[in-house]
């Protein structure tokens, strides 16, 4: 169970936004501001932009978070 509380993790994600551009640069801000820094809505948006399979997606979602 995470540590954090959504509004935290929303705050969180926020500061991360810019980073999150740098790496994905075909999203959006918004885009990237309504995932949440939700991991699963996430990799649906990087699966669906750049025509990738889930498991790419998932796999690169989980290599920023761990830099991040």
């Amino acid at each position: 169970m995470s540590m954090f509380s959504a509004d935290e993790m929303k705050g969180k994600w926020k500061q991360q936004v810019g980073k999150a551009k740098l790496v994905w640069g075909n999203l959006t801000e918004d885009e990237l501001l309504a995932a949440e820094g939700r991991k699963d809505k996430l990799a649906g948006l990087i699966q669906e932009r750049y025509a990738i399979t889930r498991e790419e997606a998932e796999k690169q979602v989980k290599e920023f978070f761990g830099k991040n």
